[in-house]
């Protein structure tokens, strides 16, 4: 990864003895790895066995879990947060899991319309939930860098499962607790 960070560096047309440049290809294999975690954990360590057995049949919500992403078409950052809700059947997720899950899918490059259906899909696949609702917000620096160069959008991408699907209580219930 050095050395390709070394040629694209050299096809702007920098000069890589530049005191500035010259660990540069280093950091930035080093910041890539790092971005794209998500590649080297597996939904089992991350959640540590944290499943536990529960009467609760209510909406269990996390709101405002941030995340940092890489969009698959032009490998920049999407930065946002990531609202998740489910209704248990029997079990409920440790409380930091459901970040670690975020987390997990968004240190990937993707699009975000596909991070919002992985979450939920997880979410549901572990807990065996009745329902799950994700929504998530993001900038695009994609959109804001380049392009049409738009500071302010922000895209909003929603995946409901389940009783959020079938029952519109329950999905307005998620949306008024998110909007709160």
């Amino acid at each position: 990864m050095e050395d390709a960070y070394k040629k694209i560096i050299t096809e702007c047309g920098e000069d890589l003895s530049r005191p500035g440049l010259v660990d540069t290809p280093k950091r930035a294999a080093k910041a890539m790895k790092f971005l794209t975690q998500g590649y080297g954990q597996d939904l089992d360590t991350v959640i540590n066995n944290a499943l536990f057995p529960s009467d609760s049949r209510e909406m269990v919500i996390v709101k405002d879990i941030e995340l940092y992403s890489m969009c698959e078409h032009h490998l920049l950052p999407f930065i946002g947060k990531a609202h998740v809700a489910y209704i248990p059947n029997g079990k409920v997720l440790g409380l930091s899991k459901v970040a670690r899950i975020v987390d997990m899918y968004a240190r990937r490059m993707q699009i975000q319309e596909q991070l919002t259906t992985e979450i939920a899909e997880t979410i549901r696949e572990v807990t065996g939930a009745e329902g799950v609702g994700v929504i998530i917000e993001a900038k695009h620096m994609c959109m804001m860098m380049r392009g049409v160069q738009k500071q302010n959008s922000v895209m909003k991408t929603s995946s409901m499962l389940g009783i959020f699907r079938s029952n519109q209580a329950t999905r307005t219930e998620f949306l008024s607790l998110v909007n709160s």
